[in-house]
């Protein structure tokens, strides 16, 4: 036994409990919804920023801070995937899914943000502490780490294929896009590298807030008085919030007079409404109308020329939102719960009608960038015969003479072009319009005669719209 004396042990640290930071448990909260329910963020995300406010936890500040760590980690998921990836001892798929979120969150602030590298990693490690405990903190703080010695160029450099390799696989990782996604959008644009390049770039980058001034119960000049409000691009009815803010606060929105509406889809309704038809205008239908945007926009127009508009939506509390939306319309309308591919009205009842078809929602990813790694390839053919359906349905459902606009907020072929060419084979009574002149000043609109509307061309969700019509 020796006769050494022992060395008096270090006092233990004594525990410190993790401090909790508001503004990063919500955002995690967020994207739990998002994972676990399939929710949207945009859907989530503002009656939690709502209750943050209304119990003193947030100001302006920590709400813009919120929303950038939401939207920002769920646009950059798949390169920060990849990064995280290259950190981690594992396969991806068997990190737990609230560990990779905290994570992501980490990543985008040490690779996405200007926030310093050091608060980056002790707020998120804190984060950590709170939602996955002190020993998953530990893992996190390690990963984390070793994501903070590189910054994003010299990361997407080393997870990211050669271009000239694999080209799709290269962007899908730098631009943080499905690989299929990126296959699918280039077929449409067509072109070369700069042209996808500049879409994708677009994809990810934080749309404005755009306005819409219900003809004859609101203008734009009302909605210019707004802060930073500045007139659309395209639209004679569109206003943009060129610094975001809360749409809820704009009086007439607040009222109905005014909606949230982005310009490419303002620009669908007004092309039906202005393409000349042969006979009676008096009868206009919407026959996908959920939530009421277009709707609402069509009901005004109807309204300007003495017409009626029928607006109908399977889903019954779909068509409550529609029936919200045109609320104080200034003409007659009529809303109803009906399947638009079994519909009851009598075939050739209306002079004008517009389906804008369910489908994969690859046009609008800069507002609902989660929509991205959702959906898949196999989507496309669920959506197929309903598409199908229903403009089989509106072909039917206009007279001799009158109009159909088909229209997706989706780019791919396969619900655009495929849709369209199928169904004008099956009706030989039908002659597809030029679309192009009815957006005026719009550029970049193709060889015609459908119009299919870009976020990095026209800094408007990429819209697809045919115009047809009925010719015996």
């Amino acid at each position: 036994m020796s006769d050494q004396p022992r060395r008096p042990r270090r006092p233990a640290k004594p525990y410190r409990r993790p401090e909790k930071d508001p503004v990063r448990i919500l955002a995690f909260e967020a994207l739990r919804a998002v994972d676990e329910r399939d929710a949207y963020a945009n859907l989530v995300l503002p009656p939690l920023l709502r209750k943050a406010r209304e119990n003193g936890d947030f100001d302006a500040r920590d709400a813009a801070l919120a929303t950038e760590l939401v939207y920002g980690t769920l646009r950059r998921q798949g390169t920060y995937d990849a990064v995280v990836a290259a950190c981690v001892d594992r396969p991806l798929r068997e990190v737990d899914p609230p560990v990779l979120d905290v994570l992501n969150l980490g990543a985008h602030q040490l690779l996405g943000t200007r926030i310093p590298t050091h608060a980056a990693v002790s707020a998120t490690v804190e984060l950590a502490r709170v939602v996955l405990g002190d020993g998953r903190a530990k893992f996190v703080n390690a990963v984390l780490r070793k994501i903070a010695q590189d910054d994003l160029d010299g990361w997407l450099e080393r997870v990211a294929p050669p271009y000239d390799e694999d080209p799709e696989d290269h962007l899908a990782v730098v631009h943080s896009h499905p690989r299929w996604v990126v296959s699918a959008l280039w077929d449409s644009l067509g072109g070369g590298r700069a042209g996808i390049e500049e879409l994708l770039r677009a994809d990810n980058e934080r749309p404005e807030v755009t306005l819409v001034a219900r003809p004859g119960r609101a203008t734009t000049a009302e909605l210019l008085d707004e802060e930073a409000a500045v007139a659309g691009r395209w639209s004679p009815y569109a206003v943009r919030l060129t610094e975001g803010g809360e749409p809820g606060a704009v009086p007439a929105v607040a009222e109905g007079r005014a909606g949230v509406q982005d310009e490419g889809s303002q620009l669908v309704a007004l092309a039906l409404a202005d393409v000349p038809v042969e006979g009676p205008d008096r009868m206009w239908l919407d026959g996908c109308a959920g939530p009421g945007g277009k709707a609402a926009l069509l009901g005004a127009l109807a309204a300007e020329r003495g017409a009626v508009l029928l607006a109908s939506e399977k889903q019954p509390h779909r068509a409550g939102l529609v029936a919200k939306a045109l609320a104080g319309n200034p003409g007659p309308y009529q809303v109803v719960a009906a399947d638009g591919t079994r519909p009851p009205w009598l075939p050739g009842s209306f002079d004008r009608v517009l389906v804008d078809v369910p489908c994969t929602g690859l046009g609008a990813l800069r507002r609902r960038p989660e929509a991205r790694w959702r959906r898949r390839p196999e989507d496309l053919d669920g959506f197929a015969p309903l598409q199908r359906g229903l403009l089989r349905t509106a072909l039917e459902s206009v007279r001799v003479g009158g109009v159909v606009g088909y229209a997706t907020c989706s780019p791919h072929l396969a619900e655009t072009r495929a849709v369209v060419a199928d169904l004008l084979k099956q009706y030989p009574d039908t002659d597809l319009i030029d679309a192009r002149p009815l957006l005026p000043g719009v550029p970049d609109l193709g060889e015609g005669p459908d119009v299919q509307l870009w976020p990095h061309l026209h800094g408007t969700d990429a819209m697809y719209l045919a115009l047809i019509r009925r010719t015996g």
